[in-house]
């Protein structure tokens, strides 16, 4: 059944902040598919998004509106179900979902860079043709397990595992925190082959011995559906294995997409939080005059739009590298905590200008600190990708 949610009555009028003329490194297409995206947001997810996160529910009904939007896996070329565009326009797709909600571009990244990305990578011919036009169209919804319980920073260190029984495998172990879980008809995990070698696996829903678990009570993403992957003795079909998928850098290059949107998507957070604390400034009067009036908070403006500005021109020109097929992941780990750094000091200096009305759902600040919460945390911890840089600087590794 339908999930009915409350509509709000206030009306989404976000501006985007574009103090270099960005736009005029953008051609038309890029600037169509944005607006279309925006578009979209403004009337899909806006109207429901706080009633959602006030009750901790995933909009479900929104997976086939996405599909049809083409912001799953948009990279993916047009005779597997893609629009075959490049990695720019990608960008600005995750950035207008997480100028809405994190969790909503979680569900899209998790959809395109996580699971239709390694099948198209690393999967056969049959595997793309049975699995990418579903999951591009949001017929199917797919999540990704590599995190375990006791494995999050070392996926090295993996417990889960598969042992050959002949014409299949058995699959034993848990995967944890795990986006679109326990809606997915599709999950592509991960586990150590009796070689110890780490082998990427397409699961289904309903396979015995698989089942995915809700987590609840989350402060954070409640508009993201997040669970677990228990398997036990469950029996995987040969040609459910993908063919070209062989050790830790296969899952760690799904990681590297997936890391890449989320660079745009906090800068779309960053930029919403902005809007909302200029607007309210300009209209909150204290002491005969708006409080936009006052130096302390042209302050915070100021440097908002200074960080605002510094990352849209990171990512685009991030964006350039990697159409070109240049991008590092060291660069993309740059611009990842950067991007997420930035969008949660912004965040809370949004909150402070908006005082005690910052922390209620008729503001979307608040909700924004509480995602970026977690987006500082997964795709690579902050403090990891720091490390990744290090090593990337003096070519000495902080950790195995």
């Amino acid at each position: 059944m339908k999930p009915e949610f409350k509509i709000s009555p206030k009306k989404d009028d976000f501006e985007s902040p574009d103090f270099y003329d960005l736009d005029d490194l953008l051609s038309d297409d890029h600037k169509l598919i944005r607006e279309s995206v925006r578009d979209f947001v403004k009337k899909e997810i806006s109207p429901i998004i706080e009633d959602v996160a006030q009750q901790a529910r995933f909009p479900y009904h929104l997976v086939a509106k996405m599909g049809e939007m083409g912001v799953f896996g948009p990279t993916i070329p047009e005779n597997y179900g893609g629009m075959g565009t490049d990695y720019l326009a990608y960008g600005l797709m995750m950035q207008e979902l997480e100028r809405c909600d994190s969790g909503i571009r979680s569900a899209a990244s998790v959809q395109g860079s996580l699971v239709m990305f390694p099948i198209y990578k690393y999967g056969s011919e049959e595997q793309k043709q049975k699995y990418l036009p579903k999951l591009a169209s949001g017929e199917w919804l797919g999540c990704f397990g590599l995190t375990e319980p006791d494995h999050g920073s070392n996926p090295g260190g993996m417990v889960s595992n598969i042992k050959d029984a002949g014409d299949h495998y058995i699959l034993n172990g848990a995967k944890m925190w795990i986006s679109n879980a326990p809606f997915a008809d599709v999950a592509v995990v991960w586990a150590k082959n009796e070689e110890g070698r780490i082998k990427g696996l397409i699961l289904e829903k309903g396979m015995e011995g698989f089942s995915a678990p809700e987590i609840h009570n989350k402060w954070s993403l409640r508009t993201s559906s997040t669970g677990e992957l228990v398997f036990s003795d469950v029996k995987v079909p040969k040609e459910n294995i993908l063919p070209l998928a062989d050790g830790l850098k296969a899952p760690l290059s799904c990681l590297d997409n997936a890391r890449y949107g989320i660079a745009w998507g906090a800068l779309g957070a960053a930029m919403d939080c902005y809007d909302t604390a200029k607007k309210y400034a300009m209209e909150r009067n204290q002491f005969g005059k708006p409080i936009g009036g006052f130096q302390l908070i042209q302050k915070k403006l100021a440097e908002m739009l200074t960080e605002i500005t510094k990352a849209q021109l990171l990512v685009w020109k991030l964006a350039t590298l990697k159409d070109s097929g240049k991008a590092t992941s060291a660069q993309i780990s740059l611009a990842k905590r950067n991007n997420v750094a930035m969008a949660l000091e912004i965040a809370r200096e949004a909150r402070q200008i908006l005082g005690g009305n910052g922390i209620t759902g008729e503001f979307p600040v608040m909700r924004h600190m509480m995602n970026l919460e977690s987006v500082v945390t997964y795709e690579g911890t902050h403090d990891i990708h720091l490390l990744i840089l290090g090593h990337e600087i003096t070519g000495i590794q902080a950790f195995k």
